[in-house]
């Protein structure tokens, strides 16, 4: 089992499955990790976004959605894991950095638009990570966390046998790394979800922080606005 959040152990974990991240990700979502990126990247194209910093962006996938979304904009994708910055960059990310999402290498007010899916999870200090953001973040700026969350309907249990139980057998037949997949239902368990995230995201330096559940509740998209 991965240590929770540890940053080494897990920058370690996106190395191994960098090589088939991707396609786990299709595979084990079903194809439906489409959908939820096209999502957020048409809420960022509605705010006409200029300057976006997509946070732990792994093989760059969002920040390709943006970029499609909207082609004169400047995104910079950054992560903490080298292999995946190196996969991101053979996508043709030219703007694809290593950083650490507690210290992030740019000035305050750098960007008016900063996204992050399904890695705010994966940081040691959610709190110092959203107030971080909020940093780089022009006044008026906008947010967007996008992560897995448990279902509060007749989904919950089903999903929840799933996550444990089938995932990471099947995780394991794909990238060879069970344990990731292990600790990524464990993660999910603990991450707060809705209303939780919501109080969360207000108490680092955001306000107007609204939550929309989609694919019944198993994904979450939280945007705010930096105070």
């Amino acid at each position: 089992m991965i240590p929770a959040r540890d940053p080494e152990i897990i920058s370690s974990m996106f190395d191994r499955v960098a090589p088939r991240y991707d396609l786990a990700n299709h595979v084990l979502s079903l194809g439906l990790d489409y959908f939820w990126r096209a999502r957020a990247a048409r809420m960022v194209e509605s705010w006409k976004a200029e300057r976006i910093l997509d946070l732990a962006t792994g093989s760059g996938d969002l920040a390709l959605a943006l970029g499609r979304r909207l082609p004169n904009a400047k995104i910079t994708a950054a992560d903490f894991s080298e292999k995946m910055i190196q996969i991101a960059r053979s996508k043709g990310l030219r703007e694809a950095i290593i950083a650490d999402a507690l210290r992030l290498p740019f000035p305050e007010q750098s960007f008016d638009c900063v996204t992050i899916a399904f890695g705010l999870r994966n940081i040691v200090d959610w709190s110092a990570a959203l107030r971080e953001m909020s940093r780089v973040l022009i006044a008026g700026g906008h947010v967007i966390v996008l992560d897995f969350s448990l279902p509060r309907s007749v989904l919950r249990e089903p999903y929840r046998f799933y996550l444990h139980h089938i995932l990471p057998k099947l995780a394991g037949l794909i990238t060879g790394e069970g344990d990731a997949y292990d600790y990524l239902a464990a993660s999910i368990e603990e991450f707060p979800s809705g209303a939780e995230m919501v109080r969360l995201i207000e108490a680092n330096r955001f306000a107007a922080a609204q939550a929309q559940p989609m694919t019944g509740g198993i994904v979450t998209m939280y945007n705010a606005t930096k105070v």
